[in-house]
């Protein structure tokens, strides 16, 4: 079993960034795909970016458009997600996912315009 506990999120202006950090305990996600949901008011959670367990393959969605950066640190057993240039249409809890069956609680981003 695998717990997930995001931090990081918070209140930003717009143009602002944050890094998200997703923590694992339990066990070690070394060998887990890792990725990043998020779920805005009144929306389904959606796919925003993943890595896989060595880091060699990532993945976006196509909203990210080079504003986010998805990394991890298997020593640590985190992962990060790093949001530049934030949008008001950012706003929404992040989720952190391992190995597509593991839920963190998630942290919320709100951006300001």
């Amino acid at each position: 079993q695998v717990q997930l506990v995001e931090s990081g999120g918070g209140l930003v202006q717009a143009g602002g960034s944050l890094r998200l950090s997703c923590v694992a305990s339990g066990r070690t996600i070394s060998s887990y795909f890792m990725g990043w949901y998020r779920q805005a008011p009144g929306k389904e959670r959606e796919f925003v970016a993943g890595i896989s367990w060595g880091g060699g393959s990532i993945h976006y969605a196509d909203f990210v458009k080079g504003r986010f950066t998805i990394s991890r640190d298997n020593a640590k057993n985190t992962v990060y997600l790093q949001i530049n240039s934030l949008k008001p249409e950012d706003t929404a809890v992040y989720y952190c996912n391992a190995d597509r069956q593991y839920w963190g609680k998630g942290t919320l981003v709100t951006v300001s315009s």
